[in-house]
């Protein structure tokens, strides 16, 4: 951190210039445009009176081109210290940071460059289809001749529609998904439809004493989680008593909080992809996430070997030299479970040694491990066959 720390130092040095600099650059124009004026004005006045052009005239003349020209030199001659100010900025980052990063890892750890290319490839189109970005993720496919099946993109395409709708706070298509999905949801002890209709309920309320019966009526969907939301049920109920007064100056006012939409945007990602058996976070977010933690480490113990001229002990394929521990990192495991469909890109990540699979696991956090051991589990859980590690 202290690295960043060093490098935010520079940058914060040279944006406050460029601060001072606009300012000045703004009042000495402003300056020499008022001079320039008054000038023109009297020259103009001369010029109508008919009178020939005076010696003080003409001095002042002078004086004026000289400022102009005095003006733009001192405002290049700042400028230029701009520019040392940012190649500073440069110079600390090489100082703070190891530029070699690649030569942490063998390109020998990759079966060819091709593959490589390949599982790269395959982790963006994952990525922007997750993200929703599914014209981009098109176009990659077409200009990398990259084949994704239909089947693969389907439940991403249904998943994008449904979080677009709540970013719209369409309500309808999500508690369509839910209803659909409601004997599954319960079996993973998930309260989405819960949720989705306590939302709809508050926006019937925020509506007013005009939607009051709509409220009322709607307020049946509650029957059956009675049991496990009753308090949250009675607070919502409670709030009926206000309606007329205004909800916002009551003591329900918090129903009414935006917040409520981001919250439900992210449970409804969590709980879709944990009922279709997909990972809340792409395996190209998690490749970098757990490479930002692992890197430092890598990079420490490449030097050291180096410094002992004792290259030949790390052969990068078959093992990590020590041990990585993400979750000590401020991970949060809901978000690194390793997903119960292996995608693509999941599936190369697993067999290339980076993270583990394991269904028997009951934690299923993203852990490094021995890279022969971690194919040998992967084939007993997809074939049944091999030998755990």
């Amino acid at each position: 951190m202290e690295q960043c720390a060093s490098v935010e130092r520079e940058v914060d040095k040279v944006l406050q210039k460029f601060l001072t600099y606009g300012q000045h650059c703004e009042q000495s124009l402003e300056e020499l445009l008022h001079h320039v004026g008054q000038l023109r004005a009297e020259l103009a006045s001369a010029a109508l009176q008919g009178t020939p052009l005076s010696a003080t005239l003409s001095l002042v003349m002078s004086q004026c081109c000289r400022k102009i020209k005095d003006t733009v030199q001192k405002l290049a001659s700042d400028h230029k210290d701009i520019h040392s100010s940012v190649s500073r900025v440069g110079k600390a980052i090489d100082r703070n940071f190891d530029s070699e990063i690649c030569g942490v890892v063998s390109d020998a750890v990759w079966d060819s460059r091709e593959k490589q290319q390949q599982i790269l490839q395959t982790a963006i189109v994952e990525h922007l289809y997750q993200q929703g970005m599914l014209g981009v993720a098109e176009e990659l496919c077409q200009e990398s001749t990259l084949n994704v099946d239909l089947d693969f993109k389907q439940p991403f395409l249904e998943l994008n529609r449904i979080l677009e709708a709540l970013h719209k706070q369409d309500l309808g298509p999500a508690l369509e998904w839910a209803v659909s999905h409601r004997q599954r949801l319960l079996e993973l002890n998930s309260s989405l439809e819960f949720k989705l209709h306590q939302l709809y309920f508050i926006r019937l309320l925020a509506g007013g004493p005009e939607k009051q019966l709509e409220a009322l009526s709607y307020a049946r969907h509650f029957q059956p989680f009675a049991v496990l939301h009753q308090r949250e049920i009675q607070v919502m109920m409670g709030s009926l008593v206000y309606l007329r007064l205004g909800l916002e100056k009551s003591p329900y006012c918090h129903l009414l909080d935006s917040s409520h939409w981001a919250e439900i945007r992210e449970t409804f990602t969590r709980d879709a992809c944990s009922l279709l058996g997909l990972s809340v976070e792409s395996p190209l977010s998690v490749s970098f996430a757990s490479g930002c933690v692992a890197l430092p480490v890598l990079m420490n113990i490449k030097a050291v070997i180096e410094q002992r001229q004792c290259t030949g002990v790390w052969s990068h394929k078959d093992e990590l030299p020590a041990e990585v521990s993400l979750l000590s990192h401020g991970a949060e495991p809901s978000r690194w479970e390793t997903p119960h469909i292996l995608t693509p890109a999941w599936k190369e990540l697993c067999f290339q040694g980076v993270f583990t699979h394991e269904p028997c696991c009951l934690t299923g956090v993203v852990v490094l491990v021995d890279c022969g051991s971690l194919q040998s589990n992967w084939l007993s859980a997809t074939t049944g066959t091999g030998q755990g590690g």
